[in-house]
């Protein structure tokens, strides 16, 4: 890999942006993606690459290519600093994902609770997530059960393009959020973005199996594996 093309991989990453290097292995020659205007074919694969993060091969007008996408982490953004999110945390970080946990109660909020490699926000969730602006790579879990935190929060959630949105509550809880939501003025299918009760049904219990649940279903929704209707 050339110094120049290097320094340009470098500054897309960190700015935060996904790219995927396209090489042709006969000779070596590379090119950025989507800065480089790759042919259609090779453009469909690196899209791909990117959306399945994962490294392909194919053959382009005779020759050989190999796709390698660098995409931004992944990332979880946890509204309430509850034991839940306690044990949800580092099950996140295990897997690659960068945290941030918003609570604006600054007692819950602390490195002593969550330890480090974790982002703690004490603001309103409102603001927060605003700030924050979850994008196709974020995940969105609130877990304060407080519809003054809660709610706020999924009202930007629910207006972004985040993969995963999921609210911890009963059903009947969530029925009850679901009309202060429309009340807000958001539509019926972006309420239906709601995972909600939050989790896979395994019939978690204790804090960890319950954020064992929730994290196995933005893996799942992730990876876009087929589950159950709620």
């Amino acid at each position: 890999m050339k110094a120049a093309f290097l320094a340009r991989l470098q500054a897309a990453r960190a700015a935060g942006r996904a790219v995927a290097v396209a090489t042709r292995l006969s000779d070596g020659t590379q090119y950025l993606h989507p800065e480089d205007g790759l042919p259609a074919p090779l453009a469909a694969a690196a899209e791909a690459a990117l959306a399945a993060d994962a490294a392909t091969n194919l053959a382009h007008e005779g020759a050989p290519w190999f796709i390698q996408p660098h995409n931004p982490r992944l990332r979880l953004i946890v509204v309430g600093a509850v034991h839940v999110a306690q044990a949800l945390v580092p099950m996140a970080l295990g897997l690659g994902f960068a945290v941030t946990v918003v609570d604006p109660r600054r007692a819950f909020a602390t490195e002593e609770r969550f330890g480090g490699g974790v982002t703690l926000v004490d603001e309103w969730p409102d603001e927060a997530m605003q700030a924050l602006a979850p994008d196709t790579r974020t995940a969105v879990v609130t877990l304060t059960h407080d519809p003054k935190l809660d709610d706020p929060a999924l009202e930007v959630a629910l207006r972004s393009p985040a993969f995963y949105i999921g609210a911890l509550g009963s059903r009947r809880t969530h029925a009850k959020r679901v009309a202060r939501l429309a009340e807000a003025g958001l539509p019926e299918e972006a309420m239906a973005r709601i995972a909600a009760p939050v989790g896979l049904s395994i019939g978690a219990v204790t804090a960890p199996e319950i954020a064992l649940s929730i994290m196995a279903e933005i893996v799942a929704r992730r990876r876009g594996a087929a589950l159950a209707d709620r």
